[in-house]
């Protein structure tokens, strides 16, 4: 195991799933812990489980609603006053709907938490992860991904036109999670911040349950008993958050330790650009023009 100790650690949706097994592990090697949780109740649930679990006791949760804006900046400052430095931060936290919703801020929900949420809680914390020297930023993507075959729609991100397809929203937002870790990966080169997305693998994981996802259930019903345990599907989160071998590895996908292809979608450089340009501009990030 790797000692993580002096580290600080950042996971969003930590108090569930792949998050919570990801910060059991990290925490066992040592790592300053935090969580993020939506509810109070279950993020206090789950430190007392990471805590017993681990053996370790320095875990923290910090409130987080990632389709508030003003949360995701409440929840950066809060960051930033507990730690002078973060050295990982897990872009793990997610869900999908199956009728159209919005956020707080009028975007659309799955877009907003996936991909919008994250964009604007990494950016907040760019300074702190700078400081260490050599930090590294990890997104849990999905092979869903693949399934976003014309890519974008920068005309319709918040899915106003057409009917909603929840499945389909979802390939689209997980596409927005590939893009972004690439282009943050462009953006940092030579700061001694790495970025890299990942696949974890179809998990038997609360994922979606909490929300209208009726699309999910045949599905899950079927592949359910296939599923490997959170356990193992937080394991490339925790081999990318700790590994000596990818320290210097960044704008990469990888699937089950390894690299992986993304879709050929998932490596267009301008498409990634265009969208981080795009996110700026919605969470009121952009500089005005000059």
């Amino acid at each position: 195991m790797t000692d993580l100790k002096g580290k600080t650690v950042v996971i969003t949706g930590g108090n569930s799933g792949i998050g919570k097994e990801t910060a059991v592990a990290l925490a066992g090697m040592g790592a300053d812990v935090a969580i993020t949780a939506r509810n109070p109740e279950k993020g206090a649930a789950a430190l007392a489980d990471i805590v017993a679990r681990s053996g370790k006791d320095r875990v923290q949760v910090v409130p987080l609603d990632l389709a508030s804006l003003t949360s995701v900046r409440a929840c950066a400052a809060d960051l930033a006053e507990r730690f002078e430095h973060i050295d990982v931060l897990i872009n793990n936290a997610g869900g999908t709907l199956s009728k159209r919703q919005i956020t707080e801020d009028g975007f659309e929900m799955t877009f907003g938490v996936n991909h919008l949420g994250h964009f604007l809680l990494t950016n907040l914390l760019l300074g702190s992860l700078e400081n260490t020297g050599s930090a590294r930023v990890i997104t849990v993507a999905s092979g869903a991904h693949q399934g976003a075959r014309k890519g974008l729609d920068f005309d319709d991100l918040h899915r106003e036109q057409g009917r909603y397809r929840g499945f389909w929203v979802y390939c689209r937002s997980k596409l927005a999670n590939v893009l972004f870790s690439n282009e943050l990966a462009r953006r940092l080169a030579g700061t001694g911040v790495t970025s890299n997305a990942m696949h974890p693998g179809w998990v038997g994981t609360n994922f979606g349950r909490e929300g209208d996802t009726s699309w999910l259930g045949p599905l899950t019903a079927i592949s359910r008993p296939f599923a490997m345990s959170p356990k193992k599907g937080a394991d490339t989160v925790v081999y990318l958050a700790s590994s000596p071998e990818v320290q210097d590895v960044t704008g990469q996908y990888f699937y089950k330790r390894k690299l992986s292809k993304t879709s050929a979608r998932g490596g267009d450089a301008a498409a990634a650009s265009q969208l981080w340009e795009t996110s700026e501009q919605m969470v009121g990030l952009a500089k005005p023009p000059v």
